[in-house]
């Protein structure tokens, strides 16, 4: 009995050392938020002020110096998004996750984005080359003598910030990075190629009607586009095989995983980058709101704006908010630097605030959604490969070899053609062999923001030194990509909204007009030039107030060609009912209206549903939920859970047999088809609904909806509720695929609204697992009062640590969830953390 006793001894003293180890590491891992930190690289003391809100102000004497700074507080409570952001745009993911994410990578090399950010870098004036050297050298300099451990995704994963090459970030990352954000906002090739492949079965007209052009307008191609690619011969022959990789990397991933973990992080990652991979292309259900009110239209007599941009959620948030203060300064080339002095929501991975205001003006940003992305079918020479088609005859492809490093795996070696339009996107995405004969034909992608003018990142910059509207908007002129509809207000009352960005020039003869892939070797399909700065889409307020939610922002009579892509206009015409609703507004109204999920797409489809009679044992039950339903797409309810299996189920059954279950999952989730269900249904559409009229669809469609909810949430329709089926997901990489460790890395509330809501709550209800989550809401939420910018607001919906281990890394989320706000002030009355940054001699 002794021996077991010591046993046991022996066993609680190990238990307590190693609870004692975890706590004195969690303990470590936390980020320093008090005293004072000697950092070599800084000329001057900083300030790192953190406030009641828990936003981040950096204080310095230098604008070097704030750069700097920012860059090392996102090392410090950032550090894994950090990383791994840097691997997606390196595509070197697959040396930390196996070929669960190659297709992921090869589409980065494909792209060649790191590429494409060193040849903008070069071109970038001195002054922003150093404002992205300043920033980059904080966050090396807080990894050269690390104030804390690294966080728990490093150590369980076995990385170190930087992989092999221990290059944890550069100047040419900070544009990377930009040149991601308009990679997730920025572009139409998807839906190029989802049109490409269902016109091998549909004719044109039919495909219209599966795609409609944007309300009221006809669509922008005059060409046949189903007779056009037929008698090019583009279609992969009828039972030829597909590509081997797909199903082969996917199952080698889960083969020779090491273990449990990495079985489970090498399923969640595949998920990812097939998601990434479907969604790369399109802007559809990308959207945002903003909306500036004139002083007429306030109780104060001076403007109000709020700005809600929608992205994917993520824990951590994409955000970071920050201030930065610094004195005017000058570039080591002499040119001048004017004072910085903003504060709102920074992207860790660039140095200025992107989002927010200064002490004089506030802006803020939705997707315009021009058609940037141009996919172009590159004809190959039937007696060399190696050549392609132009108008000048055959020309040679360029051709440059990327090696990826792949865990558990030999290197994969990747041939990447370009041509004279860009990257050759066949050789990077799996799904195109799907559909076209890639013996005949590759699909070459043209996009602006490759091109190596592209200087995003200086407007960033001058937007941080504005002081006026006309000031801002100058800055902006620099905007490249993606453009962005901009609304703008200062402290003189003055607002505006303009779209700042690159936007091609199509030739009056391009009867495709870039909405599906043109012949590569017809030069009436080349871009033609650029949109003039002075005549992208604009506004002053006349009328009082101006708002964007990606809806079409042109005014009628406009002369040039943006796009016929443009988001159904449900969101913006809820925000015009409800500015106009009040005569003069103040920052309770401007909440108000952040928080409303009246959807009006609900209400279209509603009757329909209403009218359906299913012979199912809930469909009275079911009915009795739907009593006095208006498109209100509240949490708390069951009707808008019926509703959208209802809409699910309805495209399911309606699009399947016209254009096939493979084209339908391949297309479906990145898109709804919801304009296309309207029309059938108001047409009352026999071809489509056959071989059952439409009402009978509809009827079935509940019947099949009613057997998923009750399969799911129980025979007691009064017991569902949307917000359980529909929670706001931000999740965790990788962990999030993790069950045993989502509950701690993950963050979940219950939500409102769906994809028409003001208050957006987009699912994707292609998903198998989670069709009704909320994974695409508002990323923030902030009211700027131009009465006193003092009274601002803000919210996302995490919380500003990375650190999973820290109080603050999900405290917003309950707040956000109920439309709350947190203040937004340059001054905040007192400081809750206080740490000082001091020059330190550099490391010998």
């Amino acid at each position: 009995m002794a021996w077991m006793k010591k046993t046991a001894v022996g066993l609680v003293a190990a238990a307590l050392l190693a609870g004692a180890g975890a706590a004195l590491y969690v303990q470590r891992s936390f980020a320093r938020l008090d005293g004072g930190l000697a950092v070599a690289g800084l000329a001057q003391p900083v300030q790192v002020l953190r406030d009641g809100a828990d936003v981040t102000h950096v204080r310095a004497q230098s604008p070097q110096d704030a750069w700097f700074a920012m860059g090392f507080v996102h090392a410090q409570e950032r550090t894994w998004q950090l990383e791994f952001n840097r691997r997606v745009m390196h595509g070197q993911l697959s040396e930390v996750f196996g070929p669960a994410t190659l297709e992921t990578d090869k589409l980065m090399r494909g792209l060649d984005i790191l590429g494409a950010a060193r040849r903008q870098y070069e071109g970038l004036p001195l002054y922003a080359q150093e404002a992205l050297q300043a920033y980059a050298r904080g966050i090396q300099a807080f990894h050269k003598n690390r104030p804390q451990a690294l966080p728990p995704e490093f150590q369980v994963l076995g990385v170190q910030p930087g992989g092999a090459e221990g290059a944890v970030w550069t100047p040419e990352d900070s544009v990377g990075w930009a040149l991601m954000m308009a990679l997730d906002l920025g572009g139409n090739w998807g839906n190029e190629f989802a049109r490409l492949s269902v016109a091998r079965t549909l004719d044109t007209d039919r495909l219209w009607q599966l795609m409609p052009p944007y309300p009221g307008e006809q669509p922008a191609a005059a060409a046949d586009l189903a007779q056009l690619y037929r008698s090019l011969g583009v279609y992969r022959p009828a039972g030829a095989s597909g590509p081997a990789a797909a199903s082969g990397a996917h199952g080698t991933a889960n083969a020779q995983a090491a273990g449990f973990l990495d079985r489970q992080i090498g399923a969640g990652m595949l998920a990812w980058a097939d998601e990434l991979a479907r969604n790369a292309g399109t802007n559809e259900g990308k959207g945002s709101n903003n909306w500036v009110l004139a002083g007429s239209r306030t109780v104060s007599g001076k403007p109000l704006l709020a700005n809600d941009p929608h992205l994917g959620l993520s824990a951590p948030a994409i955000w970071y908010f920050a201030g930065l203060q610094a004195p005017a300064g000058r570039a080591s080339d002499g040119t001048p630097i004017a004072a910085i002095d903003a504060v709102g929501a920074t992207l860790p991975g660039l140095p200025f605030v992107v989002l927010g205001r200064t002490d004089k003006v506030a802006w803020g940003f939705t997707n315009t959604g021009p058609d940037v992305q141009d996919l172009y079918l590159e004809q190959i020479n039937p007696a060399d490969a190696t050549q392609y088609r132009t108008p000048q005859g055959w020309a040679p492809f360029t051709v440059r070899q990327e090696t990826i490093r792949v865990k558990g795996q030999a290197d994969v070696v990747l041939q990447l053609r370009s041509t004279r339009h860009g990257p050759v996107l066949s050789d990077v995405q799996k799904s195109h062999a799907d559909v076209l004969d890639l013996g005949k034909y590759v699909l070459a992608l043209r996009w602006t923001a490759l091109d190596a003018d592209n200087q995003t990142v200086v407007a960033g910059l001058k937007t941080n030194q504005s002081k006026t509207v006309d000031e801002l908007f100058a800055g902006l002129a620099h905007y490249h990509s993606p453009m962005q509809s901009v609304v703008a207000a200062d402290d003189q009352g003055t607002i505006r909204f303009k779209a700042a960005g690159r936007v091609p020039v199509r030739d009056a003869a391009n009867d495709i007009r870039g909405v599906a892939p043109s012949p590569g070797w017809d030069a009436r399909y080349d871009w033609k030039g650029w949109l003039p700065y002075d005549q992208t889409p604009q506004d002053d307020g006349a009328k009082g107030w101006i708002a964007t939610a990606n809806q079409r922002v042109t005014a009628p009579g406009y002369p040039h060609y943006l796009t016929q892509d443009w988001t159904l206009p449900y969101r913006y015409e809820r925000i015009a009912q409800l500015i106009e609703a009040t005569p003069r507004h103040d920052v309770a109204s401007m909440q108000a209206i952040h928080r409303d999920v009246t959807s009006l797409a609900a209400r279209r489809l509603l009757p329909y549903l209403l009218q359906a009679q299913p012979s199912h044992a809930l469909a009275a039950a079911a009915q009795q939920q739907l009593q006095g339903f208006d498109g209100v797409m509240d949490a708390q309810r069951a009707a808008p859970l019926i509703f959208a299996a209802w809409t699910d189920e309805l495209a399911r059954g309606l699009l399947v047999p016209r254009i096939g279950q493979e084209r339908f999952d391949a297309t479906y989730g990145k898109r709804d088809y919801r304009a296309a269900l309207e029309g059938i249904l108001e047409r009352n559409d026999a071809w489509w609904c056959q071989p059952k009229t439409c009402a009978e669809q509809s009827s079935a469609a509940l019947g099949r909806a009613l057997d998923r909810l009750q399969a799911d949430y129980g025979a007691d329709p009064a017991r569902w509720r949307w917000g359980v089926a529909h929670p706001a997901l931000s999740a965790h990489r990788p962990f999030g695929s993790v069950a045993a460790l989502a509950r701690f890395f993950d963050v979940s509330v219950p939500s409102h609204g769906d994809a028409y809501t003001v208050n957006v709550g987009q699912y994707n209800a292609g998903e198998a697992k989670g069709p009704f989550v909320n994974r695409h809401a508002p990323s923030l939420r902030a009211v700027y009062d131009l009465a006193d910018l003092e009274q601002s607001r803000f919210i996302y919906q995490t919380g500003q640590s990375g650190l999973v281990f820290s109080p603050r890394y999900r405290d917003m989320s309950a707040t956000w969830a109920e439309t709350g706000y947190r203040a937004l002030q340059r001054r905040p009355g007192r400081w809750a953390h206080t740490l000082a940054l001091n020059p330190a001699p550099a490391a010998p």
